[in-house]
């Protein structure tokens, strides 16, 4: 803006001249100079972070930190060691909770608890999966879950008892497939013979992995009943969680059996899909509609 103080000309304008300019000195460039202030920078952006009420969102960027430190390991860690050392490290954390190194603490404790939950999740799930096929194994187990579809039947067995002449291995878990309406009921100790086939590898790149979805679900291997299945006594009791999954079965098939009083055709089917998760019933035209009309995920993730 021009100097003011200078005398008017005829259209009541100012006339001057600019400010002069006061030597400012360049900021520094050298190392020297540029690395102690983003030192004091991000001291000033740690002590923010660290403030009261700050510091829990970054928790679990710390845990899972430890989560991809476990899957970049070479081999797979010792369980107790690092269950030991989690604890440990959150013992340290509460001790040094008036300290000003608490902060650091909970970090590296939930790092350490991020590792830890890796490493026992991996051994939860861990088993056997079968890796060349079984022809006419003798099995013995509990019927854990059972699902009609539309062509066939399946179930998963809880396998307890495996013979075979080829192969000494034990499978935990199998899921078999049973013409329909010969699924026997969860809950049951059943005696029968299957061929057994690894898990279904992607068929192509980038496609669904359902040796995968499998290995988490604690099936070790596919196949279908191979003569009659028979119903056995059971040489101990199932437990628990298969009582509550037979509850749950029961529970399911009353559901059904009341809707197929009540409804008919296709209103029938899809009701007993989205209370029942069963969708066998679905006419092929219905399914393909649902899916058109961006609607099949209600009926994916029903029941």
């Amino acid at each position: 803006m021009a100097e003011r103080g200078r005398a008017r000309d005829r259209r009541g304008g100012y006339a001057g001249t600019w400010p002069t300019r006061q030597a400012v000195a360049a900021p520094s460039q050298t190392p020297s100079g540029t690395l102690p202030a983003m030192v004091a920078r991000l001291r000033a952006w740690a002590g923010a972070e660290a403030a009261a009420g700050q510091l829990l969102p970054w928790v679990p960027v710390a845990f899972g930190t430890g989560i991809a430190i476990y899957f970049s390991a070479d081999h797979e860690p010792v369980l107790w060691v690092v269950s030991a050392t989690a604890v440990a490290l959150f013992v340290v954390a509460l001790l040094l909770r008036r300290h000003r190194m608490f902060a650091a603490a909970v970090m590296v404790a939930a790092v350490a608890a991020g590792f830890a939950v890796a490493t026992i999740k991996t051994a939860q799930v861990s088993h056997v999966v079968l890796t060349r096929p079984m022809y006419t194994p003798l099995l013995q187990g509990f019927v854990e879950t059972s699902e009609v579809r539309e062509r066939t039947d399946r179930f998963v067995l809880r396998v307890v008892r495996m013979d075979n002449r080829r192969s000494h291995i034990k499978l935990d878990r199998v899921r078999l497939s049973v013409r329909k309406g010969a699924a026997p009921a969860v809950g049951s100790f059943v005696e029968l013979k299957a061929r057994l086939q690894p898990p279904l590898t992607p068929v192509r790149p980038g496609s669904y992995d359902f040796a995968r979805d499998m290995y988490f679900h604690g099936i070790g291997a596919s196949g279908f009943v191979m003569g009659t299945i028979k119903t056995v006594s059971p040489p101990h009791g199932g437990g628990l969680a298969l009582r509550y999954a037979a509850l749950m079965q029961e529970l399911r098939d009353t559901i059904d059996a009341r809707i197929r009083l009540v409804l008919s055709d296709d209103s029938r089917a899809i009701a007993t899909a989205l209370l029942t998760g069963r969708r066998d019933a679905i006419t092929t035209p219905v399914n393909e509609a649902m899916f058109i009309s961006g609607l099949g995920h209600v009926l994916s993730i029903s029941g």
